[in-house]
C-alpha cells in the first residue's frame, strides 16, 4: 500500500478529527478543555508517531 503525504496526513487528521468529535459529543469534558488541551495532544502524538513510523517503514524497505 503506498500513500502520498498529503493523504497520509489527511487521514491523520481525519483520525484526530473523529476522536476529538467524539470527546465532544459524549460531554465527558468541556468543549474548552477539549480543544484546548486534548486535540493538540492528539495532533502532536499522531504526528510523533507518523513519523517514527514513515522512518521505520524507510529502514525496512532498504534492508531486505
Amino acid at each position: 500500500m503506498e500513500f502520498e503525504l498529503p493523504i497520509a496526513v489527511g487521514l491523520l487528521l481525519a483520525v484526530v478529527a473523529v476522536g476529538v468529535a467524539g470527546l465532544v459529543a459524549s460531554g465527558m469534558m468541556i468543549l474548552e478543555t477539549t480543544l484546548m488541551m486534548v486535540a493538540p495532544s492528539m495532533l502532536l502524538f499522531g504526528a510523533i508517531a507518523f513519523l517514527i513510523g514513515m522512518k521505520h517503514g524507510e529502514f525496512r524497505a532498504t534492508r531486505s
